[in-house]
């Protein structure tokens, strides 16, 4: 696949702030025009409506959890422990798409809403090859969840009581020694 045009990138990583900074009701057209630095035509040219612009954040997610699902896939430790130990938040580019396509789905959109659904379902199936159980499973995905809400919380000094360092170790040898059973 080809890389996008950077100006498209730009709108779409302004589009993301907004929605993620500010919701969905002020990531406007116009506002994402101004926070990329473009001009209207620019942003309507690669985006003719804000439909246009929603589905293109849909196909950036979709991207970064197929390149997500490739990572742990091929991950050293394990698919278990590479999921728990990246569900805590690192503001890296699929955690700000999760957020703002979640913003959506707050809004009402339904795409957006189904999108996660599908995600959150491709994560499951593929931790289940590497699970004792559909129990394990649910542990795994519980804590998973569990780790991304308290590190969600972190921050405006609300702190979330998400292990890192070697406490992070401790949770993901447990978790993974449960889900093996």
């Amino acid at each position: 696949m080809s890389r996008p045009p950077r100006a498209r990138e730009l709108v779409l990583d302004a589009f993301e702030r907004l929605l993620v900074t500010e919701g969905e009701r002020a990531a406007t057209m116009d506002a994402t025009a101004r926070a990329a630095g473009v001009s209207k035509g620019g942003l309507l040219y690669h985006f003719g409506s804000k439909d246009a612009l929603e589905t293109g954040l849909l196909e950036r997610l979709h991207v970064l959890v197929d390149e997500d699902l490739d990572r742990m896939a091929a991950s050293a430790e394990g698919p278990v422990a590479y999921f728990v130990r990246t569900s805590a938040m690192s503001d890296d580019a699929l955690d700000r798409a999760l957020v703002a396509v979640s913003r959506l789905a707050q809004g009402g959109h339904t795409a957006a809403g189904t999108a996660l659904r599908t995600i959150r379902d491709r994560w499951a199936d593929a931790l289940r090859a590497h699970v004792a159980s559909e129990a394990a499973l649910d542990l795994v995905m519980l804590v998973s969840d569990g780790l991304y809400f308290n590190n969600a919380l972190e921050g405006d000094g609300v702190a979330g009581p998400t292990p890192t360092g070697a406490a992070m170790d401790a949770l993901v040898e447990i978790v993974t020694r449960a889900a093996r059973g």
